[in-house]
């Protein structure tokens, strides 16, 4: 039996985070850890890396790992003894725990560590955690190779959009005149223009069992999709084939405060995700003419252009579909979007093969999890074997 019985104590104290506001938190590299993940950056520490942070209030029960030094913030739990194990091992058991279950707020929900502590758990036995521990980080160890050549395809991509569209220094620039600040053919157009169908997505109503997962502003991160926050959808809803993210179209979050404006570039050739109603999508004819416009509105000007967008009050902010139409953009002359398109395709190409390399790795990792951690799958041969080498030196 490589599993014993003990109280989530035995493994683990969690103390509670540290209050911090906006307005008190100076620039820094210092990642602020809040309910949902990193929230912000501050210039100084609470908490020595590596840690484990858990969700206590709002979203309940998520699990963080950090590696170096952090703050965690006043609506987290954060582990303060580990009772010698290895932290990474305390991430990855913690997840397999479900903890949101024991919600202990009455209006908002929160997470009591007095009442998780006492939980009674089953746990693999200390010899085999470190083991377990490590052949779950391999995978992540891959899922952080990939995202490193992601970043450099991006950066790649943005460069060539600087060059061409910001330095302007697009292919013939020197034989191009100027006309009203603008290269000849270059002309400043309504969104309503140059895409075919501008909506907001689906009004979602979900329940179990239909099998229709729906993207929402929290599985859109910008640059990739989060697909573990995928929404299942009501089997009863009638869902119209446009509203299904298309390869190319640009998936926009236009409702509720903190994601406002981001904007993602939709390259995954499986069209079975429908969007909800809180993003718009706009869906151009061609591939070229919607991958230029997603790179000039996710810069710093069109983030700019979007925040000046936005309107309601503080619980209800958004971009209005007909303000959105509306949208002037400067647009080059297609020969010139066609020939920046190719340029990109191969990056667009490899990004997105990389991304479904991770969710295949995801996958795997998280069957893997709870028959590690339930002893079905056993490493008590690797770690005998560990053992036995040891005893030769």
């Amino acid at each position: 039996m490589i599993t014993e019985n003990l109280k989530l104590e035995d493994l683990v104290t969690f103390q509670r985070g540290f209050d911090i506001t906006v307005k008190d938190q100076i620039e820094g590299n210092i990642p602020v850890i809040s309910s949902g993940g990193i929230s912000s950056y501050h210039n100084e520490y609470r908490v020595e890396g590596p840690g484990v942070v858990i969700g206590r209030k709002g979203t309940l029960g998520t699990v963080h790992f950090v590696e170096g030094n952090f703050w965690p913030h006043d609506t987290t739990l954060w582990v303060k003894d580990y009772k010698g194990n290895d932290p990474k091992f305390i991430y990855y058991y913690l997840k397999t725990l479900q903890l949101e279950r024991f919600d202990a707020g009455a209006s908002n929900p929160t997470l009591n560590r007095n009442h998780i502590h006492k939980l009674k758990v089953q746990v693999p036995k200390f010899k085999f955690r470190s083991k377990i521990a490590s052949i779950l980080s391999a995978y992540d160890e891959l899922i952080e190779n990939n995202n490193q050549r992601i970043a450099i395809l991006e950066q790649m991509t943005e460069e060539n959009y600087n060059e061409w569209f910001v330095r302007f220094r697009f292919p013939n620039h020197d034989n191009t005149p100027i006309w009203d600040g603008l290269p000849e053919g270059w002309m400043t157009l309504d969104l309503q223009d140059v895409f075919s169908f501008i909506s907001r997505g689906v009004t979602p109503e979900y329940a179990d069992g239909s099998g229709i997962f729906a993207i929402n502003q929290k599985v859109n991160k910008g640059r990739f999709l989060d697909k573990q926050h995928l929404k299942e959808l009501d089997q009863s809803l009638i869902i119209s084939r446009e509203k299904f993210a298309h390869y190319g179209d640009i998936l926009l979050n236009s409702l509720g405060e903190g994601t406002l404006g981001r904007v993602h570039f939709y390259t995954d050739q499986n069209e079975r995700y429908p969007v909800d109603q809180h993003m718009s999508i706009l869906r151009s004819k061609t591939k070229s003419m919607a991958f230029f416009i997603y790179m000039f509105l996710q810069s710093p000007l069109g983030q700019g252009k979007l925040d000046l967008m936005k309107v309601g009050g503080t619980n209800m902010t958004m971009i209005n579909i007909s303000d959105l139409r509306k949208f002037k953009v400067v647009v080059p002359h297609q020969t010139i979007i066609d020939s920046f398109y190719q340029i990109n395709k191969t990056s667009i190409e490899l990004k997105q093969n990389l991304i479904n390399k991770n969710e295949i790795l995801q996958e795997a990792q998280d069957l893997l999890l709870p028959r590690l951690i339930s002893g079905k799958f056993s490493v008590e041969h690797l770690v005998k074997e560990e053992e036995e080498h040891l005893q030769l030196f």
